[in-house]
């Protein structure tokens, strides 16, 4: 997958949708257990904070499976609060998560994120990792080719930022300051970027990208029917979209389909100014604001929204510029996570930074 104008090499995130989990902050190294001949299991620490973190699984089939079941046990005190992807059940230390249905394939040397966790406790990786009964063994027959060193490369690996432009409302914008923390997290992975956008509002840490397209009290569908997100993507055209999207139009009791129809277009103006951008479209937080606000049925609204962002995803997405769902809402609590029900605080503002880092460290590698 190409970019379009700075020319680097981003690594392909595929048509397919990844919904991707409630996160953290420091990113900490991946630990692999060994089910049968030529499997592996990725049990990964994706982020960690004041006690809690955050951990994704992934599995490698050496043969194919179809239907799987992994059981480990946690050091003492450790404990799962909230899952997604997985049918999951802990007792002491004991903890044991199956598939879903929809991801229960894996075929033969395909590797596969299946579930990932929010956790409290000790942060070191379960040993004795087991598939349906089994350890891994470790052993994978390769599934391509190695690359002869002699080769020539034929794509121009180019030079210069990644531009990525982060859009939505007052949640991206001000006092939306994830971005100042997202920043943060990438350029110490290494990768170099360009936040995007007209506005520019400054975020700790210091030195952080400040530009963006967050519009406090914007609704998308006002904004694409006006023209603004039109301007927006010409003046800055990015090669990644950030969109965090729709709250205002949840408020306003505008039907999700409309809010989609809104998205659609937002897609379909960005890929004509640069046809192999990436989007990245959140499942937005959730809403629970004060009865005083008059919104009792905004949390239904926003479930009732996010529910059909994976469906709209799949059926607009594309191998040469890809749409991937990043989950938002899982792991969200609004006592903790927000000031007044609807904005991020600082806490927030962390677990939707380490978020989009998940989303944006493989496309960027």
């Amino acid at each position: 997958m190409q970019v379009h104008r700075s020319r680097r090499r981003l690594a392909a995130v595929g048509a397919a949708i990844a919904v991707l989990g409630a996160g953290a902050v420091t990113i900490a190294s991946a630990n692999q257990a060994s089910a049968e001949a030529g499997c592996e299991v990725d049990y990964s620490i994706v982020g960690d904070w004041g006690g809690g973190f955050q951990a994704d699984v992934a599995i490698t089939a050496g043969e194919a499976i179809d239907g799987w079941e992994v059981q480990w046990d946690f050091p003492s005190g450790t404990t799962v609060s909230s899952a997604w992807n997985v049918d999951w059940s802990q007792s002491g230390t004991a903890f044991s998560g199956s598939d879903v249905g929809w991801n229960a394939a894996i075929g033969s040397g395909q590797t596969r994120q299946v579930f990932g966790f929010i956790g409290a406790g000790d942060t070191t990786v379960p040993e004795a990792i087991r598939i349906n009964g089994d350890l891994c063994d470790g052993q994978i027959d390769p599934t391509e080719s190695p690359t002869d060193p002699t080769e020539t490369p034929t794509d121009d690996p180019g030079t210069g930022p990644v531009s990525i432009m982060p859009m939505g409302d007052s949640i991206t914008g001000s006092p939306g300051c994830w971005r100042g923390g997202l920043w943060e997290q990438l350029t110490d992975a290494g990768h170099e970027v360009d936040f995007v956008g007209s506005l520019s509002q400054a975020c700790n840490p210091a030195g952080s990208d400040p530009d963006h397209e967050g519009h406090g009290g914007f609704l998308v569908t006002q904004s694409v029917a006006n023209g603004d997100t039109r301007s927006w993507l010409e003046q800055n055209t990015p090669d990644v979209l950030m969109m965090h999207f729709g709250t205002n139009d949840v408020w306003s009791a505008v039907p999700p389909a409309q809010i989609l129809d809104a998205f659609t277009t937002i897609v379909e103006d960005l890929r004509e100014l640069n046809p192999d951008a990436i989007i990245l479209v959140a499942q937005i937080i959730p809403l629970h604001p004060d009865e005083s606000f008059g919104c009792s049925d905004c949390p239904q609204r926003v479930i009732d929204l996010n529910a059909q962002i994976p469906g709209w995803a799949a059926g607009l997405s594309t191998e040469q510029s890809p749409i991937a769902v990043v989950d938002q809402w899982t792991g969200w609590v609004p006592e903790e996570d927000t000031y007044d029900g609807v904005h991020p605080d600082e806490d927030g503002n962390v677990k939707m930074a380490a978020n989009w880092f998940e989303a944006l460290d493989p496309i960027l590698d």
